[in-house]
């Protein structure tokens, strides 16, 4: 599965990758018809009360071997920065992504740590030489942080996804960039697929193939849309309306044909 995974990655032709939370929402959008999902790191961690960034590896990846479980498509994992500073710690990681069953992850350069946010240079590389030694052949993403970091430096991030794909990554993820000439400039820096997040105001999904992109996902955001749902529903009851069960209703039909 992790060579049709890769397959799906056309440049120009993007793939739509569904960001799920959990079994029933990976269902769901397998359901809609899309090729293949991911976790979302922030979606996983509200269903369990918590922010972003507060899961161990093995919540992680005992999370991604159950939506591998509940469908029949490809699913990559948001491994965060690999549960650990060293190499060492992200081999541990990959090594557990493929006992997941997943066909693919990606691995951050965020350190976690707000003064100093983004691995050194090297570091960094280092780390994504050791999730792709030793993932086998899962579909490795290489990201830099460095937009949602307070670092908009373009130059930079084009050189660490250079040293990530010189170091095995086999897609390249600089998540928060935005500007259509600076994600145009990436593509043409690399000689990988480029995955780009959907943002706010950012550009199209016509606009990012028409660029060369051969990813597109939406990290949490389905998970909020879904939660926005809960709040503005729960909201109606509260004030005595009930146009929430209408809503719900015209849903239903999807949502009945994944989960039977």
């Amino acid at each position: 599965m992790t060579s049709s995974f890769l397959d799906l990655h056309r440049p120009g032709d993007p793939l739509l990758l569904g960001n799920a939370w959990d079994a029933g929402s990976a269902r769901i959008l397998a359901e809609l018809g899309y090729a293949a999902i991911a976790t979302t790191s922030s979606g996983f961690a509200a269903t369990l009360g918590r922010p972003d960034s507060s899961v161990s590896r093995d919540e992680a990846l005992g999370h991604a071997a159950v939506l591998v479980a509940a469908v029949g498509i490809p699913v990559s994992a948001d491994l965060e920065n690999g549960f650990g500073d060293t190499p060492d710690d992200v081999a541990r990681t990959a090594e557990g992504a493929r006992g997941a069953g997943l066909a693919g992850f990606s691995i951050e350069d965020y350190t976690g740590r707000a003064g100093d946010p983004v691995y050194d240079a090297a570091l960094a590389a280092e780390r994504i030489a050791a999730a792709a030694e030793a993932s086998g052949d899962l579909v490795l993403t290489g990201r830099c942080e460095n937009y949602l970091h307070g670092r908009p430096d373009l130059a930079d991030t084009i050189a660490r996804l250079q040293a990530y794909q010189e170091a095995g990554a086999d897609v390249l993820y600089a998540p928060g960039l935005t500007a259509i000439d600076d994600i145009t400039a990436l593509v043409g820096a690399v000689d990988r697929p480029v995955n780009v997040l959907l943002r706010p105001g950012g550009p199209s999904p016509a606009e990012l193939a028409e660029a060369g992109v051969a990813r597109i996902s939406v990290g949490g955001t389905f998970a909020w849309a879904a939660y926005a749902g809960l709040v503005e529903a729960a909201g109606e009851l509260l004030a005595g309306r009930t146009g929430f069960q209408e809503r719900a209703g015209a849903a239903k039909a999807v949502i009945d044909r994944a989960l039977a």
